[in-house]
């Protein structure tokens, strides 16, 4: 692990260096390798957004409501980004990571904070088999200095975009919930923006470890974008469930965060991607969540849920708690959210 993270050439580093075998630190334990798959027709529900502002909201809202119960997930279209400015997004993500080495090697950091950095993802119990760039925009505003030039136009376009879908979903989320329209944006949780873009490259053993780790998201709101190989799975009524690709369509999540603002009313579901022998698999993940400045700011359940019958589940609670707590549990919100249950709640 040593000379592979001095080395700065990530996995796709390794791929090319025409490997047969993964290194040890990439295996997972085999029973962290569970295929147990759900039967093949559930698949996470399919949202069509035409409307949205007449005649189709409450369709929507209601369509919206039972998959953010039920599932934790879910497929949009007609979501407002132009399908040409998906297609360059993953283009520009494949131009940036299939640059010479020695190009990508100024942007490679182990940092978890900061603007811009190729984050090999070492830092857990076993590697996942990606590289990612991640880019973060601290207050929401779209700044071209902080992408890389090899993809800066295509990702500053593509950002408007989710951040303008970002805000359409905040209010239907928040009327999903019951609230007021515009009670999500009010409460300032989704403001800052950080896309990390996900590289796959081809595995030789892709049934010893992950592309990414089995998972929660410690954010708000989560918006995917997939390229068309596979391997996406979500976690549902303990069965594993692929999520096939879909031109055109875009997948949001709930994070664990907003499962706290809804009172375990909407849940924030486990999902990994598997490593595979066919790549580059290429994803865009937008996570939304305070801005650093609301970092330490506490976030409970929303006043107007609450009665004598449905008090809180949870403690108020920052960013910065949850964050702590979720890097020492396993990033997995069935082991992280038991701590910040209030005392009722708890066993």
């Amino acid at each position: 692990m040593k000379a592979f993270l001095e080395s700065k050439e990530g996995v796709k580093g390794l791929v090319d260096s025409g490997i047969t075998k993964i290194p040890s630190f990439f295996i997972r334990p085999a029973d962290s390798m569970d295929a147990t798959l759900a039967a093949p027709h559930l698949q996470i529900p399919e949202i069509d957004l035409k409307g949205f502002e007449g005649e189709h909201r409450r369709e929507i809202v209601d369509a919206i409501r039972d998959a953010a119960q039920t599932w934790g997930f879910f497929r949009m279209v007609n979501h407002g980004v132009p399908v040409p400015t998906m297609e360059n997004m993953i283009d520009a993500i494949r131009q940036f990571h299939e640059q010479p080495q020695d190009v990508k090697k100024a942007w490679y950091s182990r940092n978890e904070s900061g603007q811009r950095l190729v984050d090999c993802n070492t830092n857990i119990k076993a590697a996942a088999w990606r590289d990612t760039l991640v880019v973060e925009f601290p207050d929401g505003e779209i700044n071209e200095q902080a992408i890389p030039q090899v993809c800066r136009k295509a990702t500053s376009e593509y950002m408007k975009h989710i951040v303008q879908l970002k805000d359409t979903l905040s209010e239907l989320i928040s009327e999903a919930l019951g609230l007021r329209r515009h009670y999500l944006a009010s409460i300032k949780c989704m403001e800052r923006a950080l896309i990390q873009c996900h590289y796959h490259p081809p595995c030789p053993q892709p049934e010893l470890t992950l592309g990414t780790s089995t998972h929660t998201d410690a954010s708000f709101l989560t918006i995917l974008l997939e390229n068309n190989i596979d391997r996406l799975q979500v976690l549902h009524q303990d069965q594993w469930v692929d999520v096939p690709h879909r031109h055109g369509y875009l997948i949001a999540n709930i994070g664990d965060l907003l499962q706290i603002v809804s009172n375990d009313k909407f849940k924030s579901v486990i999902h990994r991607v598997l490593a595979g022998r066919v790549g580059p698999r290429i994803s865009a993940a937008c996570f939304f969540a305070p801005m650093p400045a609301l970092k330490d700011k506490p976030y409970g359940a929303a006043e107007e849920l609450l009665t004598a019958d449905n008090p809180p589940i949870y403690k108020r609670t920052s960013l910065h708690q949850y964050l702590s707590c979720y890097k020492l549990n396993g990033k997995d919100a069935r082991l992280v959210l038991p701590h910040f249950k209030n005392s009722r709640h708890v066993g």
